[in-house]
């Protein structure tokens, strides 16, 4: 068997951008949710939609908002069209930059080298620090 999700009407909003709440789910007149239940209701062509990100539903939840009450609109990335910063290639600094997080970690101390294990000659086993074999009792130094 195979779990698909369902298609979902929130799908086509877009993520923290006020809609008017009559072009993207008309209906009754609705309540705005920061005015709370206590308030009267607005007819939905005065009410702002906002599809807010939820962490158990990947498609997010849809608040209305009066006019009062609703959210900015997220700024657009501003991209400038020449960078004053040095170019950086691929691992190669470039000089008079600064060193990345990366470069300015102070070098690791050396692990000291394992312990050699010493062996018995006779039954060929791992020797513990005390230095007498537990098979056969010799003293290996």
């Amino acid at each position: 068997m195979k779990i698909t999700r369902t298609s979902d009407w929130r799908e086509a909003l877009p993520w923290e951008t006020p809609i008017i709440a009559e072009t993207v789910m008309p209906g009754e007149p609705a309540r705005c949710v920061t005015c709370g239940v206590t308030s009267d209701a607005v007819p939905r062509t005065e009410l702002w939609a906002v599809k807010h990100r939820h962490p158990h539903d990947p498609a997010g939840s849809v608040r209305l908002y009066c006019v009062r009450h609703t959210p900015a609109a997220p700024a657009a990335p501003v991209v400038a069209a020449t960078t004053s910063a040095p170019v950086r290639s691929r691992g190669k600094r470039v000089p008079g930059s600064p060193a990345s997080p990366r470069e300015q970690r102070t070098p690791r101390a050396p692990q000291p080298a394992e312990r050699v294990a010493a062996v018995c000659p006779d039954c060929f086993m791992e020797v513990p620090p005390s230095g007498i074999c537990g098979m056969c009792g010799q003293k290996v130094a």
